[in-house]
């Protein structure tokens, strides 16, 4: 699935994942592909991009988490490479 992960200030990663988990403002959220539409307010923690063997882990807090046709949207107010 495509995943892209914005910040006010810059796009922070846009490629191909496996997997998604975020910290959604009630508790944590994994995306698979294929994942039904779906969308939640982010609370603050460990967003992790899976592709493979390879993680990229990011903290984020704030903002929103979109799933739809096979791609996942992550528009955080911040952002911060882990």
């Amino acid at each position: 699935m495509r995943v892209t992960v914005i910040s006010p200030e810059a796009a922070i990663f846009d490629g191909e994942a496996d997997a998604v988990t975020a910290p959604a403002h009630d508790g944590q959220v994994g995306i698979l592909p294929r994942h039904a539409p779906f969308m939640t307010l982010l609370g603050r923690g460990p967003l992790v991009v899976t592709s493979g063997s390879t993680s990229r882990r990011f903290m984020v807090n704030g903002g929103f988490l979109q799933a739809v046709n096979n791609t996942v949207r992550v528009v955080a107010e911040q952002v911060k490479g882990a």
